[in-house]
């Protein structure tokens, strides 16, 4: 049995249909993406939770019940009465997604305010997964008791899974967001980043460079993800390169990464070698990017 804990923010999401104009609600977010993928992947005697917070009002009582719904643990998700949960749309072209938000009332900003809350979802993980966005909508002083929550995981024994995930118009700075992301990867034994985002805020070379980066900050093992490209593997020192999935035609490339990651997680739970984790990663986010949304029945 392996119990994962997925931190961060789930909000409302608002995609386009078939029809211009016309937008379709459900719940989604970078992290919550993972773990949704993980409980439909993995079988019933392993366990994914959810630690985020939402407000006490019917949308996010609806949220809550779609992760219960979904089978994902809801115990770790703290209720605020003053806050609610946050809200982004979906713009498409030619299958590339931007997105709009409106956060700022969003309850997930106060996930890390009780180091005992942190401490108790924790104890109870094997696997402890967030990202760069996790990190980029708490406080300065929420981000530092997050890390020390985590290392102290680490040191007991706990595996923590980070992704990245580089979006800088969440952060004061690009400054602050790369020094935030270094701290990030040093907590964490497994990183997955994307080469394209680490080579324009790192300025990285290749996704060697960037796979050398997070190893020399103590991370065991990295997966460079790189779009249609071949992904490297940095495991302890050796390297290899594997193949995207074939992919017949680009729809929304809304979850592309939380999906792989989730396939890579699933498979080395389930004892796959680290190769054929890779390719069952690639293989669902091909699934994904070939439907509309973030979460895709497969």
């Amino acid at each position: 049995m392996t119990r994962f804990v997925a931190i961060g923010e789930c909000m409302v999401e608002m995609s386009p249909t078939d029809q211009p104009g016309h937008f379709r609600m459900g719940f989604a977010g970078d992290t919550m993406n993972t773990a949704w993928y993980l409980r439909r992947l993995l079988p019933e005697t392993d366990s994914v939770d959810y630690m985020s917070a939402v407000g006490t009002d019917a949308i996010s009582a609806s949220m809550t019940d779609f992760l219960a719904d979904a089978g994902i643990g809801t115990s770790c998700i703290a209720r605020r009465t003053d806050r609610t949960v946050g809200l982004y749309m979906i713009q498409l072209q030619d299958g590339e997604r931007s997105f709009s938000y409106w956060r700022g009332q969003s309850a997930a900003r106060t996930l890390a305010q009780d180091a005992e809350a942190l401490q108790q979802a924790l104890s109870a993980a094997d696997v402890a997964y967030f990202s760069g966005i996790t990190m980029a909508i708490l406080p300065p002083e929420d981000r530092s008791r997050l890390l020390a929550a985590l290392s102290a995981f680490r040191t007991a024994g706990g595996e923590v899974v980070f992704d990245p995930n580089l979006r800088p118009r969440l952060w004061g700075s690009p400054d602050e967001m790369i020094a935030a992301i270094s701290r990030a990867a040093a907590v964490s034994d497994t990183v997955l980043p994307s080469w394209e985002d680490e080579a324009a805020w790192f300025g990285d070379a290749d996704p060697l460079t960037t796979a050398r980066r997070y190893a020399d900050s103590g991370v065991r093992t990295v997966v460079v993800k790189n779009g249609p490209a071949p992904m490297l593997l940095w495991d302890k020192g050796e390297t290899s390169h594997h193949l995207p999935a074939a992919v017949t035609a680009v729809v929304d490339t809304t979850a592309a990464g939380d999906s792989f990651n989730a396939g890579f997680l699933a498979g080395r739970a389930k004892g796959a070698t680290l190769a054929q984790a890779i390719r069952a990663g690639a293989e669902l986010a091909a699934k994904v990017i070939q439907s509309r949304g973030a979460l895709v029945r497969t």
